[in-house]
């Protein structure tokens, strides 16, 4: 019996069988001439776009799983303020939030401080890649831009979910008054991921224009606080100057305060809507990240 004999292969053709490469190289056809990497959604389909996204978003978040402990590092500032600052400031009563407890207005503050904390320094990950070679292998593949971007900012806001449940945690405890609405937790957690979503890639526009760790670490501490202090999180905006009354009103932090602040906790609603506050904070994540994929690939260059 004789066997038959094999189909010969063009030299360098993929046998049927080899797994796919993890980074395929971009076809001339798919992206064009030059082998332009699209911004959005050219070249590819909403589902496609948003499973490369996901994709992006799981390579991310494993890097959490092999070193957890920053999560906890990173609760430590957030847990200070509400036990010294939150607990001072309720027993002396300077600033008046009717009714409510000062801790009780302060902790959705502290939450929206936490994950700016978090996300704001984001973008030095991104330098790291580069001088990894991960951001070339990125940009050699046929994922669109705007996709690596969206994923990144995905997993920021992955990052910033365990910082909302040790803050819930330490606010209970506390005996602050929380709401336990599931309609109201879902939207707790929408926003917390959006406002991750929104200073994560904010810092990674920053990183793409600075190109340098110690420039980034520099401009979001400069930064930080300015975001935090013209906000409505530790105080509420009609005690402010008029001028800074202004920059709070501009601050897309003010609005995920005033969003967390009406969903988290009992007795207080929000000033603006949430409508409006969700409507904010999505069109500016929606710019930031359309930005950020275009100058995405300015890191290398």
């Amino acid at each position: 019996m004789t066997l038959p004999e094999p189909v010969a292969q063009p030299l360098g053709s993929a046998s049927p069988l080899a797994p796919a490469p993890l980074f395929a190289p971009r076809s001339e056809g798919a992206t064009g001439a030059r082998g332009r990497q699209p911004v959005g959604l050219r070249g590819v389909g909403p589902v496609a776009f948003l499973r490369k996204a996901l994709t992006i978003a799981e390579l991310e978040v494993r890097k959490l799983r092999h070193d957890p402990t920053d999560v906890f590092m990173r609760t430590v500032q957030p847990a200070l303020w509400l036990l010294v600052f939150g607990e001072t400031f309720t027993h002396i009563r300077v600033i008046s939030t009717g009714k409510e407890s000062y801790l009780q207005f302060m902790s959705p503050g502290i939450l929206a401080q936490s994950i700016l904390f978090l996300s704001i320094f984001y973008g030095i990950q991104i330098i790291w890649d580069r001088d990894m070679g991960i951001v070339h292998k990125f940009l050699a593949s046929p994922t669109p831009r705007a996709a690596i971007v969206l994923g990144k900012a995905l997993s920021a806001g992955a990052r910033a979910l365990p910082q909302g449940i040790i803050i819930y945690a330490l606010a209970l405890l506390l005996g602050v008054r929380m709401n336990w609405n599931p309609l109201a937790l879902l939207g707790v957690i929408v926003m917390v991921m959006l406002a991750a979503a929104c200073f994560s890639t904010f810092s990674l526009v920053i990183a793409c224009l600075l190109k340098t760790r110690d420039r980034v670490m520099g401009i979001g501490q400069v930064l930080t606080m300015p975001l935090f202090f013209a906000s409505n999180a530790i105080y509420p905006i009609s005690f402010m100057p008029g001028w800074l009354q202004v920059i709070a009103r501009v601050n897309p932090l003010s609005y995920q305060v005033d969003a967390l602040r009406a969903l988290m906790v009992t007795g207080e609603t929000s000033i603006n809507g949430l409508g409006v506050d969700y409507g904010v904070t999505i069109l500016i994540t929606t710019a930031l990240i359309l930005l950020a994929a275009r100058l995405y690939p300015r890191i290398v260059q």
